[in-house]
């Protein structure tokens, strides 16, 4: 193999670029030439491709986003679509990918495999940290200390006001950045979509802590939480406790997403980025790269697509053991 194509494609997540150097470099090492799809699916179809080298990637490793810039794609989902695709990628005489996403980047990836031979190997690109294959993705430390970050700065407002405060982050299927932003930030509760908490169940915790002459309470939510987003929970509980409770929401959306990768977020992209080009330059295909146990592994995308990863019920146990 000796032309292949990198991108980003899905949601950004603080290290992609960490990932895409590991890439291009390790490419570089190996005699390799190196291009990036601009705007994921949709750059593939447009052919806005452009050649990468060394020089290319120097001074981002440090930057949040994605040089290579990210988008959904509903042509790639068509037959057409792909065609496109394909056709652009022929012209540069480009043998193989590496893709940097979650879910529906590796959907795409191996549909495209079955029908025109592209050997695609991934790389976890995801805050959610919901990918089964990897112990961590690429940006979800980052994004749990950036919500952290914010969570200790309402901790301080809540007790100055003794207020209880609904705080929204995200995971839409995932409560991996919910539960670990409870426990650091000390969280009297979290409700997460894989853990059903009932809003009686919060009230009563609640109560707990009033009764104990606990002046204010930080609860944490998953916006995909089976019990609604924060603004609907905090509603239900107004309704149940005392109506002259003061009930603040905050919801921090797409802050999580930016910023500055942590140095785990750079060491592990950058594991990621060159174990998934090696793996691909070995033969691997319909794969994604990651790290379970310290080890670098390759899990066949239909396993990555299809098989849950739980949150450890470790964690949900001690939230409610440190927050008694």
């Amino acid at each position: 193999m000796k032309k292949i194509a990198v991108f980003t494609s899905g949601g950004d997540a603080p290290g992609m670029n960490a990932c895409i150097r590991a890439i291009v470099r390790g490419a570089a090492y190996h005699g390799v030439e190196v291009y990036g799809i601009v705007r994921g699916y949709n750059g593939m179809i447009k052919g806005d491709i452009i050649p990468l080298n060394s020089q290319s990637v120097s001074n981002i490793i440090q930057r949040g986003g994605t040089i290579l810039k990210s988008a959904r794609s509903k042509e790639f989902m068509t037959a057409e679509g792909r065609k496109k695709a394909y056709d652009k990628l022929q012209e540069l005489g480009i043998e193989g990918l590496v893709a940097i996403g979650g879910n529906g980047t590796f959907t795409g990836a191996e549909i495209f495999y079955n029908e025109y031979k592209i050997p695609t190997v991934g790389a976890p690109g995801t805050i959610d940290n919901d990918l089964y294959g990897t112990d961590y993705t690429i940006g979800f430390d980052t994004a749990v200390n950036t919500a952290l970050d914010a969570v200790d700065k309402i901790r301080d407002t809540a007790d100055s006001h003794d207020r209880v405060f609904f705080i929204e982050v995200m995971g839409r299927d995932s409560g991996y950045i919910a539960i670990q932003c409870a426990i650091a930030g000390g969280a009297e509760s979290v409700m997460i979509p894989e853990n059903l908490t009932s809003v009686d169940e919060i009230a009563a915790i609640l109560q707990k802590g009033f009764d104990k002459k606990k002046s204010s309470s930080i609860v944490i939510v998953a916006e995909g939480d089976e019990e609604g987003n924060a603004q609907i929970v905090a509603k239900n509980i107004k309704d149940k406790m005392d109506e002259n409770l003061d009930i603040r929401v905050t919801t921090l959306g797409h802050i999580q997403r930016g910023g500055i990768p942590t140095a785990y977020d750079r060491i592990l992209a950058s594991r990621l980025g060159l174990g998934a080009l090696e793996g691909l330059l070995r033969g691997e295909k319909n794969v994604m790269a990651g790290v379970v146990n310290n080890q670098l592994i390759y899990t066949p995308f239909h396993d990555t697509i299809t098989k849950k990863k739980p949150v450890s019920e470790d964690l949900i146990r001690m939230v409610e053991i440190l927050s008694s």
